[in-house]
């Protein structure tokens, strides 16, 4: 009989993604009003190491414990209001970014280093994208003060978490699609 399904274990590996990606929130340098964490890195991870939707899964189920009142958001917050706040556009960029890097990956047979660092920087566009423009709607700032405060005090750090997750991606890939069964 032919699973169609996810995996067991593979479930196992986006709880265990979100998961760590909650606790990447409690490592906070707290800049208001967009704190500099590691959720970041571990989002790069999930689409990296787990592929396009293995990784937004593993994004959502994060999200949803932060929205069914789970203090796993930034400086320990939770529930539904801090999606829908001013920094709610990040927690929806780390689906589509986990979704974006996973996808971009899986373009290539055996993707090098440049290219899985383009993948994070373009899924780190769209956190960025989605974030920016939450920002600018329900903060009411305009687009360079959405900059200077959403995107400009953050690049040098995600740049080191973009080395860093293109390291741990290259060193655990063939591992991690093997046991999630991505080929």
């Amino acid at each position: 009989m032919k699973s169609t399904g996810i995996s067991l274990r593979a479930m196992i590996y986006a709880s265990l993604l979100g998961a760590i990606t909650a606790v990447g929130a409690y490592v906070i340098i707290p800049l208001p009003p967009v704190p500099i964490t590691l959720q970041t890195l571990f989002t790069a991870l999930s689409g990296a190491l787990l592929g396009g939707g293995l990784g937004a899964l593993a994004q959502a189920v994060y999200i949803l414990l932060g929205i069914i009142g789970l203090p796993v958001f930034a400086g320990g917050k939770a529930g539904l209001g801090v999606l829908f706040g001013p920094t709610g556009g990040y927690l929806i960029g780390f689906v589509a970014g986990a979704y974006l890097i996973g996808r971009l990956i899986d373009i290539k047979k055996e993707p090098g280093f440049a290219w899985i660092v383009f993948s994070m920087i373009l899924g780190y566009a769209a956190i960025y994208l989605l974030g920016i423009l939450q920002l600018m709607l329900v903060a009411k700032f305009t687009l360079a003060k959405a900059l200077s405060v959403g995107l400009f005090p953050f690049l040098i750090g995600d740049a080191l978490k973009i080395l860093a997750a293109t390291l741990v991606t290259m060193k655990l890939r063939n591992r991690i699609r093997w046991r999630t069964g991505r080929l």
